[in-house]
């Protein structure tokens, strides 16, 4: 009877690869990768010439059959294309369907974006609610946002740069204008990690779109309730989103548990400063605005994104 050995690859610098990694899977007779291309070109990097089997969420059913019986006659490594496996991604299944055959499991511990991100973004104290992809669209994307809110913790997720903007307008909506991390190209060349409200990390990547996947890390609610600045941060987002006053101040009046009236002056108010620092905005602030089509308005591409140089832009997990 053979191991499953969920291995950790790196997420972006390969050096991070641990000696013991290296060694398993020079060992074991079968890789199940979820990119064999990928995995095949990294083992190759280390010298090393295994057999690869393909698993993904297109084919894992098919698959898993074929993976258990290969553990009946020797053991298996579970990689990712980078990161830790079974972490927002179908390698889990996997190692549920092992465990549950009788089949002993064995992590082999390493890069993890998400770990990586939540150690360096300094808002994560304590617990948090690790969220993973969101939802494309529809209620489903609803339901996960109204699921994270109730946690009333530090809130963890990935995106693709595509779909960014459109994920902090959702994020401020349901979470509020918290504080935020948007961890960017993690151990790599352009390394980045970008701290401020919901709010300010959505009017800077409005402005300049960043590349690759993402991971988000967002903070706890305020202890005891909001602050005045929430308030007008989120009517400041939800106007700039192209909401008028008088919708601006009914979504944050349900996200805050505050009486509509008691916000639609401070709505008019917040709208009215905008428009003076912006003089050559015309237009009654009452009047409600439509937001403009634009990337992402339809749920944005596939998550992974691609390069035509071969560039490895996969974020990790």
């Amino acid at each position: 009877m053979g191991t499953l050995y969920v291995v950790a690859t790196p997420i972006g610098n390969r050096a991070d690869i641990s000696e013991r990694a290296i060694q398993t899977l020079r060992a074991v007779s079968l890789v199940a990768a979820e990119d064999t291309r990928h995995t095949g070109q990294f083992l190759k990097h280390l010298g090393i010439d295994r057999p690869l089997l393909s698993y993904h969420a297109f084919n894992e059913r098919g698959r898993r059959d074929r993976l258990l019986a290969a553990l009946a006659d020797g053991d298996v490594a579970l990689v990712t294309d980078a990161g830790t496996p079974g972490i927002s991604d179908p390698g889990h299944d996997l190692v549920d369907a092992a465990h549950e055959a009788g089949f002993p499991v064995s992590p082999i511990p390493g890069p993890s974006a998400m770990v990586a991100a939540v150690a360096a973004s300094g808002l994560v104290p304590g617990p948090f609610y690790m969220l993973g992809f969101l939802p494309v669209r529809g209620p489903e994307r609803v339901a996960a946002l109204a699921r994270a809110a109730a946690a009333a913790s530090p809130v963890v997720l990935f995106e693709a740069a595509p779909r960014l903007v459109r994920t902090l307008d959702d994020l401020l909506a349901a979470l509020g204008d918290r504080r935020l991390a948007v961890a960017r190209e993690l151990t790599k060349l352009h390394e980045e990690i970008a701290r401020g409200t919901v709010s300010e990390m959505r009017a800077r990547y409005d402005a300049a779109s960043p590349r690759g996947e993402l991971v988000l890390v967002v903070g706890a609610p305020l202890a005891g309730g909001f602050a005045a600045d929430d308030v007008r941060g989120t009517l400041r987002a939800l106007l700039a989103g192209g909401h008028g006053p008088s919708q601006a101040a009914r979504e944050a009046a349900a996200l805050f548990a505050i009486p509509r009236g008691d916000l639609y002056t401070l709505a008019r108010e917040v709208a009215a400063e905008a428009t003076a620092r912006r003089p050559e905005t015309a237009g009654d602030p009452d009047r409600e605005q439509v937001p403009a089509d634009g990337p992402g308005a339809d749920g944005g591409p596939d998550l992974k994104p691609l390069t035509d140089d071969g560039r490895d832009d996969r974020g990790g997990r």
